[in-house]
C-alpha cells in the first residue's frame, strides 16, 4: 500500500509541477550577467580559505599572482593599474596579521 501511495505521489508531482527547461534557465542566467555588466555589479564569491602566504612570499610574488589573489578576494578594484610594490603592500596589509608584518 505504501509503495502504491509513493507511486501515485511521484506521478502526480511529475505531471503537475513545472520545472524550467535548460534553455530557459541559461537565458535567465545570461540576462542576469548582462544586467550585472551594464550596472557594473561584481559577481564576487568569497573563497573558502584565507591565503596562507608569509611576508617573504608576498615580497617575491610575481605581479600576475598578486593580481590573481586580489581578484579572487574582490580587492582588485582598489589597486587596479598601480605599481607592483603598491599591490604587494596592499595584499600584505589585507591578508597578514599585525604580528606578521
Amino acid at each position: 500500500m505504501a509503495a502504491l501511495k509513493w507511486l501515485f505521489n511521484t506521478a502526480f508531482t511529475h505531471s503537475l509541477v513545472h520545472t524550467p527547461d535548460q534553455k530557459q534557465e541559461s537565458q535567465t542566467v545570461q540576462k542576469v550577467n548582462l544586467q550585472a555588466k551594464e550596472n557594473d555589479v561584481s559577481t564576487f564569491q568569497m573563497p573558502l580559505h584565507y591565503p596562507r602566504y608569509k611576508k617573504a612570499d608576498y615580497e617575491k610574488m610575481e605581479e600576475w599572482k598578486v593580481d590573481m589573489l586580489l581578484n579572487q578576494y574582490g580587492l582588485d578594484h582598489h589597486v587596479k593599474g598601480t605599481l607592483v610594490d603598491t599591490k604587494r603592500k596592499f595584499a600584505m596589509g589585507a591578508f597578514l596579521w599585525p604580528d606578521q608584518l
